[in-house]
This record gives C-alpha cells, sequence and structure tokens, in this order.
C-alpha cells in the first residue's frame, strides 16, 4: 500500500518546518505570527504591483491630456 505524503512547509518567519496539520499553520508558533502581522502593520511588507484605480487612471490621463495642450498654446501677453 502507498505511503501518504505529509505535507509540510517552512515558517516564514523562522524557517522551522511546519505540518499543514498543525494548529498556527504556515507559521510554527503564535510568536512567529505577531512577528509576521508586525511586518505588514509597519510597512516592512509590501504589494508589489501597483493598485489600478480607474478613477485615478482616468484623473492622470485628464491631466496628461491638459498639460499637452499647454504646450501647444502660444504664450499669452
Amino acid at each position: 500500500m502507498p505511503r501518504k505524503r505529509v505535507r509540510s512547509l517552512r515558517c516564514p518567519t523562522c524557517r522551522k518546518l511546519v505540518l499543514r496539520s498543525d494548529a498556527e499553520f504556515p507559521f510554527c508558533s503564535e510568536r512567529c505570527r505577531l512577528i509576521d502581522l508586525g511586518k505588514w502593520a509597519s510597512g516592512g511588507y509590501v504589494i508589489s504591483t501597483p493598485i489600478n484605480d480607474p478613477e485615478a487612471l482616468a484623473d492622470a490621463e485628464a491631466e496628461q491630456r491638459r498639460m499637452e495642450r499647454l504646450k501647444q498654446e502660444p504664450p499669452k501677453q
């Protein structure tokens, strides 16, 4: 009979092996979970891709068109 594979990962904080069945998975302990939470709260971790807000994108495009029009207009005297 084939053996059942035990899934495990390493704790992202201390790199200790953690089984999927552990209560604190994917962390090895409450301490490591709180350290990770603290890094998120203090800005130690960031999301690498920008958030694409359609409203902000439309505002940026409108500002860019306005600046291009200003460049094309002759200076007022």
